[in-house]
């Protein structure tokens, strides 16, 4: 946000039900950080916003966890001049799900990322270069580790709630493990406590797809170059989990792309799928690093809340929190099966947990989209 758009601030006021601009704010730690997989960093920085106020007793909070291709801002504007919210804006803001007049809710990019937090982009102290994939291997839980520190030195004593889907329903998850006294609600969507064979095979063409490419270089390339194309191709065919076959045959059909004159050759874009694919390829290289990419799908591959603790239920032994589960019937990428897995073995560990499952054909991203019932399960929830 420039001066001229603070200035403009006081006298745009915010939309009804909108949280108006917003500024990410950096919280940066000098302590030692050690990571699961042993090795350590010096200190680290989260990138974060928050919408609405925290209480005197500072226990209104609500952690907002993004996933794989999020970051902090989810809600609200930059600059008056942005033509897009926040990833989550539909339910974020006066009088929504999560009722900024009622909570304070934050969200922030994870550790690891690319959007402002300690990731393979930022500069290795010891070596004055950018990390790269010397970056240390990151966890979920390392996430929320990060997180925890971050919550603690701004002043949260506790998350009235936890929310967040796919990746972030996993770190919804871990909070309620590693942090049971800090987090009184839970609600992981469209999520999994491990990925199954077909989740990490995706992950693992789209990594492919980026560790091919010439550009990646080893992972040493120059900050605004890298491996541009390999980093489309694993959006591209990521995006497409994100979806579903019904949902994509009522927005594109078999419907050719309008053009003017003939095909220069057999493999130009012809179909309007198509042409949304390479749009969401090259939309998506402008924002994010291929070597954030990997770091995170092999986080996403590793998480194993079963194999961690022998069982599902004895993950689940330390966890405090009320759950609430939402799962969509068309999510084919975490389908409901698994977030089931995720009540039935709460509800052996003795936990309070529930279970909405809603019918949509929107695929695995019906969370981020416009839906009424999911926003009253949520808010009713939260208010309980």
């Amino acid at each position: 946000m420039n001066d001229s758009d603070l200035d403009s601030l006081a006298s745009v006021p915010a939309e009804p039900g909108e949280v108006g601009l917003v500024a990410p704010q950096d919280y940066t730690s000098d302590e030692p950080f050690a990571f699961d997989c042993g090795r350590t960093i010096p200190g680290f920085t989260i990138r974060y916003e928050t919408y609405g106020r925290l209480n005197e007793t500072a226990d209104n909070a609500i952690l907002v966890c993004h996933a794989l291709s999020g970051d902090h801002h989810c809600a609200g504007f930059h600059s008056l001049t942005d033509r897009k919210t926040g990833w989550w804006n539909n339910i974020i803001g006066p009088g929504k799900a999560l009722d900024t007049n009622r909570y304070f809710v934050l969200c922030s990019n994870v550790i690891g990322g690319c959007q402002g937090s300690t990731g393979p982009l930022s500069t290795d102290p010891e070596t004055g270069q950018p990390y790269g994939i010397n970056f240390p291997i990151v966890s979920i839980r390392d996430m929320v580790r990060a997180q925890e520190r971050w919550l603690r030195a701004i002043g949260v004593k506790r998350l009235h709630a936890a929310v967040g889907g796919s990746m972030g329903g996993m770190q919804v998850l871990e909070w309620g493990i590693s942090f049971p006294d800090f987090v009184r609600k839970l609600v992981p969507m469209a999520t999994t406590p491990r990925e199954g064979a077909q989740a990490i095979a995706f992950n693992e063409v789209g990594r492919q797809a980026i560790l091919q490419d010439p550009d990646w270089q080893d992972g040493n390339y120059a900050a605004g170059e890298g491996p541009r194309v390999g980093l489309a191709i694993a959006r591209m065919m990521a995006h497409i989990t994100y979806l579903s076959d019904a949902s994509m045959a009522r927005k594109f059909g078999r419907r050719t792309v309008a053009r003017d004159g003939k095909l220069e050759n057999a493999f130009d874009v012809q179909f309007e799928v198509e042409s949304y694919l390479r749009y969401q390829g090259k939309s998506f290289i402008n924002r994010f690093d291929a070597n954030s990419y990997l770091y995170i799908t092999r986080a996403l591959d590793q998480f194993d809340l079963a194999e961690r603790a022998g069982s599902l239920e004895t993950a689940f032994e330390p966890v405090t929190a009320d759950t609430l589960t939402i799962a969509f019937t068309s999510d084919w990428l975490f389908p409901p099966d698994q977030n089931r897995a995720i009540v039935t073995a709460l509800l052996r560990a003795g936990k309070r947990a529930s279970y909405a499952e809603l019918t949509t054909d929107l695929g695995h991203d019906s969370f981020l989209l416009e839906s009424p019932q999911l926003y009253d399960l949520v808010r009713d929830f939260l208010a309980s």
